[in-house]
């Protein structure tokens, strides 16, 4: 190695100060202005980030240079494949002459410079493993995945963003952890320290090579950014001695006498303090740079050195022996260490490695009916992976849809005066943001914020607003079931296509004319079912629960919003009224979101006449209360008095006709719904002149009922999100590892669950 080349990593690596190179400063400044912005990108999703089909396992650092990165990987490896997984090894081959992604597996021909030194050892000391050389890790992953694995080490990955990853483990040399503190080429980072939050899992490594007190040190300053629990300990222990000279053969014993070292690592200094620990007479070090290989020359060089030395004993690492040049007689034997790494805490670390691999999901929605939609996914979720966790994140209200289900929420609670809805009126835009509408928003990144890099890709069930929502605060390329906006209505903006096309890895829509429309503009769209209908499920409810033989069923819903309970009163006016002409049965749902207390204090003259009944103030009327599904109690109605949003929606789609009022937000939801609605002035009286009509007219009433069945169309984009999540997104795969190394460490340990 060139006197420069050495003096250049001294600079780098803080042990020396230099003028000359003091002039990389500025470049270093550059690297770290880009390096940040690109972090910022990856963190709020301007770049793509994708999840794999199997779990990814990243081990990375945060400086150039040796970090005993191959070892960890190959220590990884043997503990997988320990417990019994398939394991498959993706790097990027430093080095490499060949294109493209090729797999290495025994009896493979490729040589080390066809696939990187790095990969091709991994690959002999590993057997059992596939490794996987690519440029495209994410590829590389994908290929490993076909390949039938159980899970990938990603060796070298932590600033390889775009391969999303569902434990990174980041190592930290301790004889050397930051350089001279500055961004490569002015120092010895690749970014800054503050990326260390990113990890999972710190690894400091050579642990054994430094005081006590230094470690200490650098414990504290590792605990600024990751939690100190997650901190471990690591060295290389030395696992025995062989030879080399042109095959291997086991040594019985150390080498003896003053030794020849040569090595092209990128930490010699640490190599060279290995050897003399481990009694090893160091006589001399030739140094060359990280991955070189080997020339005739070269040996002919050290050959001559060691002659000059009267030395017997020539060391190199195993890497250096793959380097070597091929079919050249080597003047004299080679002896390499070979080793294995140790974590101190090894326990412990098995212990919180399997916890992280753990499958952490979130479901993201925004409005009352999504939220619906949301927990019914959520539910079929945590059915299908019964020890993963399932959380939800509402935008909007509190959540209490998810919280009947059973499901956890993790989104700030958000209550605000348009209760999300401010797309008809400016006046309510103002009125939230006079009431918090930014600090909440706000309030959301730093939830989002705090999950980044430890979930799954997110499920989101509503618009593209709130795909915009979970990119930003997230990062993760996430999936949209588009609930609000069709190709009946207005259709989506320009703008909006450009987002689903670049930052949604799938889109399910509402209707074959918007899946159209959107493979036309390039989105990945599908249709298999409008999701308003899954929440219709195939319930049909008890004979006589709520409906009467010989009298017409009429449903009544007063919505999920605030507004419901200054509206309850006019469509119990309205039944009354409807109950003077035609004698029928009346039954209201009520939202999870509507307080019935609340709802019977706004009632002037109706009462309570007993648990789950009010009666009119005339007595003759009576009406059912109750919190069944919609879908549900609608199968045995004739009419819905509605004010509801999704909840109209899945009416009609159940042929029943619906009377509404006349509005902003209904004559838009009136296009998606045709000719099975009616909107009327918003009165009592109104109301219940369009329901008699209806209900005289049979002809009329069946009509109305074929519409909404036409324009809702079929249930079953649910079922389809939960199958692309299972076996596309790998859930599946990654629930079941997870299991089977619960199950495993139960047996020699306490366990995780």
């Amino acid at each position: 190695m060139g006197r420069m080349l050495i003096d250049y990593l001294h600079y780098i690596r803080g042990s020396k100060s230099s003028f000359l190179w003091n002039t990389m400063v500025p470049l270093g400044c550059l690297a770290d202005f880009l390096t940040l912005m690109r972090n910022k990108a990856y963190d709020h999703g301007i770049f793509e980030s994708l999840e794999s089909p199997v779990p990814v396992v990243s081990v990375g650092n945060l400086t150039v240079g040796g970090t005993n990165k191959t070892p960890v990987v190959e220590m990884l490896a043997r503990l997988f494949d320990g417990f019994g997984l398939k394991v498959g090894i993706v790097s990027r081959g430093y080095g490499k002459k060949s294109k493209g992604s090729h797999l290495i597996r025994e009896g493979s021909s490729y040589l080390p410079e066809d696939v990187g030194d790095e990969p091709f050892l991994l690959s002999q000391k590993l057997p059992k493993a596939t490794v996987c050389v690519s440029s495209d890790r994410l590829e590389g992953v994908d290929l490993l995945a076909r390949e039938g694995v159980d899970l990938v080490i990603a060796d070298d990955a932590f600033q390889h963003r775009r391969m999303g990853r569902d434990v990174d483990i980041l190592l930290v040399d301790a004889t050397c952890p930051w350089g001279n503190g500055r961004i490569f080429p002015a120092g010895l980072l690749r970014e800054r320290k503050g990326s260390i939050k990113r990890a999972h899992m710190v690894i400091i490594t050579k642990a054994d090579q430094v005081e006590r007190e230094s470690l200490r040190k650098l414990k504290d300053e590792l605990s600024r950014f990751v939690d100190s629990k997650s901190i471990f300990e690591a060295h290389l222990e030395l696992s025995g001695w062989a030879c080399w000279n042109g095959e291997w053969k086991d040594l019985n014993s150390p080498p003896k006498g003053e030794a020849l070292v040569f090595s092209a690592i990128g930490n010699p200094a640490s190599f060279e303090a290995f050897l003399r620990r481990s009694g090893v007479e160091v006589k001399s070090h030739l140094i060359f740079r990280d991955h070189h290989r080997f020339t005739e020359k070269n040996l002919e060089e050290i050959d001559e050195v060691r002659r000059k030395m009267g030395s017997q004993v020539v060391i190199c690492t195993e890497k250096d022996v793959l380097n070597l040049p091929a079919g050249c007689e080597i003047p004299f034997e080679v002896v390499v260490p070979k080793v294995r790494t140790m974590v101190v805490q090894e326990e412990r670390f098995l212990k919180d490695l399997i916890s992280a691999l753990r499958p952490k999901v979130v479901v993201a929605s925004n409005g009352y009916g999504e939220d619906a939609i949301g927990s019914l996914l959520a539910g079929k979720l945590k059915k299908e992976l019964p020890h993963a966790e399932v959380m939800a994140f509402p935008l909007v209200g509190r959540g209490k849809e998810y919280e009947e289900a059973g499901i956890k929420v993790c989104a700030p609670p958000y209550e605000m005066p348009s209760e999300g809805v401010i797309k008809y009126h400016l006046k309510d835009l103002l009125r939230d943001l006079k009431r918090g509408l930014l600090r909440n928003l706000s309030e959301q990144m730093k939830v989002w914020a705090s999950l980044r890099g430890k979930i799954r890709t997110v499920l989101c069930v509503g618009d593209v607003y709130l795909l915009l929502n979970v990119l930003w605060g997230q990062g993760t390329t996430p999936v949209l079931m588009a609930t609000a906006k069709t190709e009946k209505n207005r259709g989506h903006f320009s703008l909006e296509y450009l987002v689903l096309r670049r930052r949604a890895r799938c889109v399910w829509t509402r209707d074959k004319e918007t899946r159209d429309k959107m493979i036309k503009r390039k989105v990945n769209a599908v249709f298999c079912g409008n999701p308003i209908m899954d929440l219709a499920g195939d319930n049909v409810c008890e004979e006589g629960k709520f409906w009467e033989e010989g009298l017409p069923g009429v449903l009544l819903l007063p919505g999920s919003r605030r507004r419901a309970y200054q509206d309850v009163k006019m469509l119990l006016d309205a039944a009354e009224l409807v109950n003077q002409k035609v004698r029928c049965r009346f039954v209201m749902v009520l939202a999870a979101t509507i307080d019935e207390e609340t709802l019977l204090r706004s009632l002037d003259g109706w009462k309570r006449l007993e648990e789950g009944m009010l009666v009119s103030p005339s007595g003759n009327t009576k009406v059912v209360l109750t919190r069944e599904r919609v879908g549900t109690v609608a199968r045995g109605a004739k009419l819905v008095i509605g004010l509801g949003g999704t909840a109209n929606q899945i009416c009609a789609g159940l042929g029943v006709p619906v009377v509404s009022i006349l509005e902003k937000g209904k004559l838009v939801q009136k296009k998606l719904l045709g000719e099975s609605e009616v909107l009327v002035e918003p009165s009592s009286e109104a109301l219940s002149r369009e329901v008699l009509a209806i209900l005289e007219d049979n002809t009329r009433r069946m009509k109305m009922s074929r519409a909404g069945v036409s324009m809702m169309g079929p249930s079953g984009a649910v079922e389809d999100v939960v199958r692309y999540a299972l076996k596309e997104l790998g859930w599946k795969k990654r629930h079941d590892v997870w299991m089977h190394l619960d199950e495993v460490f139960a047996k020699e340990g306490d366990g995780i669950s």
